[in-house]
């Protein structure tokens, strides 16, 4: 479909700033299942990459639909410290969560569609979320700690809400 990464960025802009029309409207549920919605989905995926970031949500590139794409993380002893590496990556369409955890952790968190800003969030250690893969299979899985932080920040974009929206400290700008 593209010959490579600069044109799927031109074709899907990453939207930016909290008056974006996009940003803030709601997202629509993935009612049919076709090429469009697979190709899209594999793009997705592709841009997550391509920004270098941990997780996508459809509408940061113009697309109001539910569909995210996230990588999933694991602590690893190396070295005799520890550290995280990507284990695998998922997108998810029409992802729900169906169950969570009572406590919540803060977390500093940054984003694609508010550059140059962080701020701490709160967040639920661990979920349990539904969602069908790009073969359109329905998936119930648990995630947590930094994973299940990646897929709430993304789920809150198909409900028009910014991590900005929900810093319970103060907005800083990243550090270089």
């Amino acid at each position: 479909m593209y010959n490579n990464i600069e044109q799927i960025k031109v074709f899907y802009p990453l939207q930016t700033w909290e008056n974006n029309q996009i940003l803030r409207k709601k997202s629509e549920n993935v009612d049919i299942f076709d090429e469009d919605i697979k190709d899209f989905s594999e793009i997705l995926l592709d841009l997550m990459y391509a920004y270098d970031w941990v997780g996508l949500a459809a509408p940061q590139v113009g697309k109001n639909v539910r569909i995210i794409a996230t990588t999933q993380w694991k602590k690893v002893k190396k070295w005799n410290k520890t550290d995280k590496k990507i284990i695998w990556e998922t997108a998810m369409i029409n992802p729900e969560i169906i169950e969570h955890s009572e406590e919540k952790r803060k977390w500093e968190e940054a984003c694609l569609s508010v550059p140059g800003l962080c701020g701490d969030v709160e967040r639920w250690i661990w979920i349990v979320v539904k969602y069908q893969d790009k073969k359109w299979k329905t998936h119930t899985q648990k995630y947590s700690w930094f994973s299940a932080v990646v897929i709430q920040h993304e789920m809150d974009h198909l409900e028009w809400i910014l991590f900005t929206d929900k810093v319970i400290w103060k907005i800083r700008k990243i550090k270089d």
